[in-house]
């Protein structure tokens, strides 16, 4: 037997009403994705408004692509570079002093690929204080970054992070401690 996508359901799967949804999808596109949209101060506001709770001196550059802003949580100074894309069909936790580098994905959802419907999987990701994303990685479901953990430069995170250690590859392995000096 294979897998066969005609019998693929996704119905039970209802992060919000299909209103809000069309609302947020129309804003994300005018407001988030739009290169022409440079202003942080804005983005944090309607954020708020779609029920995400943000900290102080967040900034959120262009082209970023948020799926469900009400089901983000973001700490204070949090820097979220261009073209990153938080798919957040779960929870994600953006702790204090978290980098998101250029073209970074926080990526909650997955497949099961053993069942032939194919069935959706949605799990959180957590960024811890200090976390660094490095452009262009990959955070998967049900994946914490834990303190001050960075990910390199097109990783793959599948697992849990240590904390204070710098992990590089896919999948990523961890490669040195990480000092930071004052």
């Amino acid at each position: 037997m294979g897998t066969d996508l005609s019998t693929f359901n996704n119905s039970s799967f209802q992060p919000g009403s299909l209103m809000k949804k069309i609302i947020w999808y129309f804003v994300n596109i005018l407001f988030f994705m739009n290169p022409l949209i440079p202003i942080s101060s804005l983005k944090v506001f309607i954020l708020k408004l779609f029920g995400t709770r943000i900290g102080k001196g967040v900034v959120i550059k262009q082209n970023v692509n948020i799926k469900y802003p009400w089901l983000l949580e973001i700490g204070d100074y949090v820097w979220i570079g261009e073209n990153v894309w938080v798919d957040n069909l779960g929870k994600v936790t953006i702790g204090d002093n978290v980098c998101i580098s250029q073209g970074a994905l926080l990526l909650c959802g997955n497949h099961n690929y053993k069942k032939s419907t194919f069935d959706l999987i949605v799990g959180e990701i957590h960024l811890e204080e200090g976390v660094w994303v490095g452009a262009k990685s990959v955070v998967c479901p049900d994946v914490t970054l834990k303190s001050h953990s960075i990910l390199a430069v097109g990783s793959v995170a599948n697992k849990d992070l240590e904390a204070y250690s710098i992990y590089q590859g896919n999948p990523a392995i961890r490669i040195r401690e990480r000092n930071i000096e004052s």
